[in-house]
This record gives C-alpha cells, sequence and structure tokens, in this order.
C-alpha cells in the first residue's frame, strides 16, 4: 500500500480470525455439540457461519443438527468451549498486536467490533494494554448482528468519528459487507474464507508490515 502519511479517524476491529485465530475452536466446538447429539456437521458447515451473527448461526445450527435446543442455548453452548479456548491461550494472528500498538502510539482510536459475546472477548482484552480499545461492541450488544450494519455504526458513534474517515479490518464477507454499509473503507485480510474485493475494499494476504499511514492512504485526503 502506498503511504503519504496521513492517519484514519479510527480503525476499527473484528476479533474472531483478524485478531486472534479463533475460528478452530468455533469449528470445535460445533463439531463436538454434533457429536454429542449424533447429529451431522461438516467443515463447510462451520465455514458458512464465519463472522455471522451468533444467534442466527444458532438457528442455523438448530436447523442443520435438528436438535432440541433454543438458539440461546446452543451458542452459550459453543460459547463455554470456545472461552475455555481463550482462557487457557490467545492465539493471536500475525502483525495485529504490531499494528494495534502503533495506532495507539499515533492516537489513532480503535474499536473492537464482534459478534462475539462479552464473556469471550474479556480474557482477549485482558492480554493487551489497558486502552487498546476506546469503544468495544459484542454480538450481545446489538440488536441486529453482522452483516447488519448497526455494529459499527454503533463504534463510529462510540467514537464520535466520521464512517468515511475509518478503516475497518476484516476477515469475512459478512464481516466486509456490515463494515461497508456502515461508511468505512475495508481492509480484508481473509483467513478462513474467502472474501471478494472490490470498489471500497483494500485485499492483503496479512497485517504483518502494515503501518498506521498504510491505513490511512486508503481513506479520503
Amino acid at each position: 500500500m502506498d503511504d503519504d502519511g496521513r492517519l484514519p479517524a479510527a480503525v476499527l476491529w473484528d476479533l474472531d480470525g483478524t485478531i486472534a485465530d479463533t475460528e478452530p475452536s468455533w469449528i470445535a466446538a460445533e463439531n463436538a455439540l454434533a457429536a454429542r447429539h449424533g447429529a451431522v456437521w461438516t467443515h463447510e458447515d462451520g465455514l458458512a457461519l464465519v463472522g455471522s451473527d451468533l444467534i442466527d448461526s444458532g438457528r442455523r445450527i438448530r436447523e442443520r443438527m435438528g436438535l432440541d435446543l433454543s438458539p440461546e442455548q446452543i451458542v452459550e453452548q459453543l460459547l463455554d468451549a470456545v472461552q475455555a479456548d481463550v482462557r487457557r491461550s490467545v492465539p493471536w494472528r500475525p502483525g495485529a498486536r504490531e499494528l494495534l500498538a502503533e495506532l495507539r502510539a499515533a492516537g489513532v482510536p480503535c474499536a473492537l467490533v464482534t459478534m462475539s459475546y462479552a464473556r469471550l472477548v474479556e480474557p482477549v482484552l485482558a492480554r493487551l494494554p489497558a486502552g487498546t480499545f476506546g469503544a468495544v461492541v459484542t454480538g450481545d450488544a446489538v440488536a441486529r448482528g453482522k452483516p447488519h450494519p448497526e455494529p459499527y455504526q454503533l463504534a463510529m458513534r462510540t467514537l464520535g468519528v466520521e464512517p468515511h474517515r475509518c478503516v475497518a479490518i476484516e476477515d469475512s464477507p459478512t464481516g466486509a459487507q456490515s463494515a461497508q454499509t456502515a461508511g468505512a473503507h475495508v481492509l480484508v485480510v481473509p483467513h478462513a474464507v474467502h472474501v471478494d474485493g472490490g470498489p471500497g475494499r483494500t485485499v492483503l494476504r496479512g497485517l504483518d508490515g502494515v503501518s498506521a499511514a498504510d491505513l490511512g492512504a486508503l481513506v479520503p485526503g
């Protein structure tokens, strides 16, 4: 990316697959749930849920597995398993913490915008410097999750920033759609699933070596 010294008004971060490589934990939890109930669940089924609102995912799991559980009960069981993994160790994605640190040093506010619930986010935040995020929006704090723009709109309002001056970092189609509809430029860093590029999106293979000024070059002057 070009580096012209500008900085974004804010950087809005997804969590799962972007800051932390938790997608394998989610898929393992889904597989374990299916095994407990003698249900069918494939790797492709798991990938189809990446980045989605958790209750929406719970509905799809309930239907696909034929479970006599509510979507909320399904989500809580999955969260129990993934939270236990994260409490043991956070699987950081390459370059994420370094870029967060540089943005903090440069005075660029950051927000965490994730469909994971607050209880899963807490152990991740505990391993980052205090004040890393000026806003934290979790899936249990919004009425409509990704791909709806509400999560990103809430983060922008909390930070008091103009959408077109923001960069959102995402790894899923639903997340990219949410951020782009909210008005941010999207830096797509695909990981578990493919994400299309296009106007308003920049696609990179990873965050290693990406600077605050690189992100600033993505927004209007």
